[in-house]
């Protein structure tokens, strides 16, 4: 199966995992974790399953994976190393936390505790931060060894039909496994930070989003190609 094909079907299997999440319950005991944490798994595993997919995909033909023909142009628009940068989930978390905190100050002000992302604790919050600073300086060190690999196309170009080629590509690739690998980190690490059902809450946004820019980006490239 080409990676093309395998993302078309990882993406709507994605959805259908997204959709039990959303019907999942609000636990009510703490009996009710386990249930949610079992699906929170299930769908970090299958992102887990995405980055094993492309790093087998980047093997055969890293270049490819970073002109995503799978992906719409709004979508490659915003793409940092062929993929999301891994600092979008910090601002997806604060952008999330500052909408539901509107529609539950009543509960907040009376001292009524949601259990949502709203409800983020000091610890959590620290946490949070801390990580992302952590992230933003992995992702600043991938982005220099990014721009030293372009850097090198000069070499690239000079080394003409040679063996070497492959070795410089093989260089992009490196590049590429540790980009997927940070945005697999930051998941798994942010995750962990959190409830399960600030878990199940965090993992339904990252996925509207992805999902929201796949449509605007589909019916752009539409309207463009029907122009």
């Amino acid at each position: 199966m080409s990676f093309h094909r395998f993302y078309a079907s990882w993406f709507d299997h994605l959805n259908h995992l997204v959709h039990q999440l959303t019907l999942a319950p609000k636990p009510t005991t703490p009996q009710d974790n386990p249930a949610l944490l079992q699906l929170v798994h299930k769908v970090i595993s299958h992102y887990s399953q995405y980055y094993r997919a492309k790093s087998i995909a980047a093997q055969n033909d890293a270049v490819s994976l970073f002109t995503a023909p799978w992906s719409s142009s709004l979508e490659r628009s915003l793409h940092w190393v062929a993929g999301w940068r891994p600092t979008t989930v910090f601002h997806l978390i604060y952008t999330e936390t500052s909408a539901r905190f509107e529609s539950r100050i009543a509960d907040i002000l009376r001292g009524v505790r949601t259990g949502d992302l709203v409800d983020l604790s000091p610890a959590q919050l620290q946490r949070v931060s801390e990580l992302q600073c952590e992230t933003v300086r992995e992702e600043n060190e991938i982005t220099s060894e990014l721009a030293k690999w372009q850097e090198g196309a000069v070499e690239l170009v000079e080394a003409g039909g040679d063996g070497n080629v492959e070795k410089k590509i093989g260089g992009l690739m490196s590049v590429l496994v540790k980009a997927d690998e940070l945005r697999m980190r930051t998941i798994w690490r942010v995750a962990e930070m959190l409830t399960p059902q600030q878990a199940v809450e965090f993992l339904i946004a990252a996925a509207e989003l992805q999902f929201g820019v796949r449509v605007l980006g589909l019916n752009h490239d539409n309207q463009r190609g029907n122009v």
